[in-house]
């Protein structure tokens, strides 16, 4: 059955971890936006959602970092963070393993992938979770790029491995929705935290919006750490959900929140 679904949002903890301390009307927007895109979502009816992500070192590190991995755990838990400072309750969310299993081999005829049947997930999993599956009900399957240890995943095989996935969710009877998470700018766990480059981020959302190869794999790393921070090298996750809908975007909500340290985004794609 074709994807049901493709959309990209922001995940840095602050979202839910310094809610009273953002600009009541612009949070309260962004809010809005994320519950209007969980009202999209649950239209579609789907049977598995595949959160792509950048992970935070909760389950690979610099002796264990591949360039993509999936999990096809029977379930999974977070946050890994604390309760108190993310705000996000403990959680169990449920998986589907042999799905998983289809799935991933699917991906594997055009795009080398490891996978894990256990997996840990910490906010820039949580945090979409919470606000688009609630009652953490729908079976998901979590996806990492490479966006943290170097060498980076190039961004044309972020790009690639968006379109093997697509290729995978065509190709089995589930219905299969696609959620990339990450920045877009932002400098986290620096002395410019809370610092947000907009022009950039609007600029790359145009690209992200227009489903332009060419120009969304244009960037380079050294270019991208200067404009976006190191919290910018997660363009992996819109990138590769960019190629999974293969249509146009349509930004929904964007707004620099310095208080959440992002430029905090909600946009779906019209599925191609």
């Amino acid at each position: 059955m074709p994807l049901v679904y493709a959309g990209v949002c922001s995940h840095a903890p602050g979202i839910t971890g310094r809610a009273e301390r953002a600009d009541p009307e612009v949070r309260d927007g962004f809010y809005a936006a994320y519950d209007a895109m969980r009202l999209r979502l649950e239209a579609t009816e789907p049977d598995a959602l595949v959160v792509i992500a950048a992970e935070h070192f909760a389950n690979f590190f610099m002796d264990n970092m591949p360039a993509f991995a999936m999990g096809m755990a029977d379930y999974y838990e977070g946050p890994i963070e604390d309760p108190e400072w993310l705000r996000i309750n403990k959680f169990r969310a449920p998986g589907s393993p042999e799905l998983s299993q289809r799935i991933i081999q699917a991906v594997m005829h055009t795009c080398d992938v490891a996978y894990a049947e256990e997996w840990r997930l910490d906010h820039g999993i949580a945090v979409p979770l919470h606000f688009l599956t609630p009652r953490f009900d729908v079976p998901i399957i979590p996806a990492n790029i490479n966006c943290q240890g170097p060498p980076l995943t190039p961004l044309s095989r972020a790009w690639s491995f968006g379109e093997a996935l697509r290729r995978a969710a065509d190709s089995v009877a589930e219905r299969i929705a696609v959620i990339g998470t990450g920045g877009i700018s932002h400098w986290p766990a620096t002395p410019d935290s809370g610092r947000i480059n907009e022009a950039w981020d609007r600029d790359f959302l145009d690209r992200w919006c227009a489903a332009d190869r060419e120009r969304l794999c244009a960037y380079s790393d050294t270019d991208t750490y200067l404009d976006a921070g190191q919290g910018g090298f997660e363009i992996r996750t819109y990138i590769a959900t960019a190629a999974a809908g293969a249509g146009r975007g349509t930004v929904h909500f964007y707004a620099p929140i310095p208080i959440f340290a992002v430029g905090c985004t909600i946009a779906d794609i019209e599925i191609g």
